[in-house]
């Protein structure tokens, strides 16, 4: 059997505040048996692409964000935010002093037939699919330090980051998706936040709108002073795309972002990988900006297909190279090799504890500087 393995990587709006497309890595062919091995990703039999262009009477109902159904995780709530990989990680969000903004990367690759553009949120399939990758393989990374909110939203088609006949309707598509994280955002702040600290975390294309949202409401702005940490995984971020947050330097930096792309080491995708372009890359097992190589024995552990088994110990090192993360061919138990060299499926799960542990460093010392 095979299935389609796929990365979305976001619009250069965000790389260089140009509503222009940034090309994607070409879709890959691979068998089930190595999908499987990384358990947070998508497994689709077949893309179906949205038949005919974006019709704004006919997009899915608005989500109303009061209803907890319109939310894939919620911290009063058992949902698979709740979960962990190993028993000596504790979910402590019913006593954490910070919350978790959440956005989950692409689930919604359709269906035969499929005419909409954007996900319905009463699409219970989806909904799971959601909930048993991105919530249980990512959005648990954080449940340890703080309250994980992460809403359902009507996410752009896959089709969106790659097609080349209908950029217009993708783009329509994620605005629209834009739309609803604004809503979310706006309804967790009027009735959850209650004035506290803030991480933001995401993937792929929650990290494209997530990145907006930063430019909308912290960057020159009050609410700048609430950003514990951003995670901006799984896209490109310029240097220069903030005009108060910067890019995190140190371990224990408040206030700032990280980010990075995973490839493998000398890999320089034609279709990704731009020279010289100031894009941000944040090395997850030294939480620097520098190009120092860093050994696997700093990895604390990644968390793949069996979650429950707990994290692999040194499972992989890491150095940043001109706007891409470079990491050697992970060796996985019963894989010969991996048939990719991008590996922004794995971007989050390959540094699982090095980014619960590092969320943690900036709580606390998130905190220090408020005492």
């Amino acid at each position: 059997m095979q299935i389609r393995l796929f990365s979305t990587f976001a619009y250069s709006a965000v790389v260089d505040k140009r509503p222009i497309r940034v090309p994607f890595p070409s879709v890959r062919e691979v068998s089930i048996n190595y999908i499987l091995l990384l358990g947070m990703v998508i497994l689709i039999g077949c893309t179906t692409n949205p038949k005919g262009s974006f019709i704004p009477d006919a997009v899915p109902a608005v989500p109303d964000y009061s209803l907890e159904s319109a939310w894939a995780a919620l911290p009063g709530r058992l949902d698979s935010a709740d979960l962990v990989p190993s028993s000596d990680m504790i979910d402590r969000q019913m006593t954490a002093e910070v919350d978790v903004f959440f956005l989950h990367p692409t689930t919604y690759i359709g269906k035969k037939g499929e005419k909409m553009w954007n996900a319905d949120l009463e699409d219970e399939k989806l909904n799971t699919r959601t909930d048993k990758t991105s919530i249980k393989y990512q959005a648990t990374i954080f449940n340890g330090v703080g309250r994980v909110y992460a809403p359902r939203y009507r996410q752009a088609h896959l089709e969106a980051f790659y097609t080349r006949k209908k950029k217009a309707d993708a783009a329509k598509a994620i605005a629209l998706a834009y739309e609803d994280v604004k809503a979310a955002f706006d309804y967790y702040m009027e009735h959850y936040n209650e004035g506290r600290p803030l991480v933001l975390a995401c993937h792929s294309q929650g990290a494209l709108h997530a990145a907006k949202l930063m430019k909308e409401y912290f960057d020159e702005r009050e609410l700048k002073d609430k950003l514990v940490v951003a995670y901006l995984i799984g896209m490109p971020v310029k240097g220069d795309f903030f005009n108060e947050i910067p890019a995190c330097e140190t371990p224990e930096q408040t206030g700032c972002y990280c980010t990075w792309r995973t490839v493998k080491d000398g890999y320089y995708p034609k279709k990704l990988y731009v020279p010289n372009a100031n894009i941000i890359v944040t090395n997850p097992l030294t939480w620097t900006l520098d190009k120092a190589f860093a050994p696997a024995e700093l990895n604390a552990g990644a968390v793949l297909k069996k979650f429950e088994k707990g994290p692999i110990l040194h499972f992989i090192d890491a150095r940043a190279d001109d706007g891409l993360l470079m990491v050697s061919r992970p060796k996985i138990p019963g894989v010969p090799f991996l048939p990719t060299r991008n590996y922004h499926i794995g971007d989050m799960n390959f540094f699982y504890v090095n980014i619960r542990q590092n969320v943690q460093l900036r709580v606390e010392a998130y905190f220090r500087g408020k005492s």
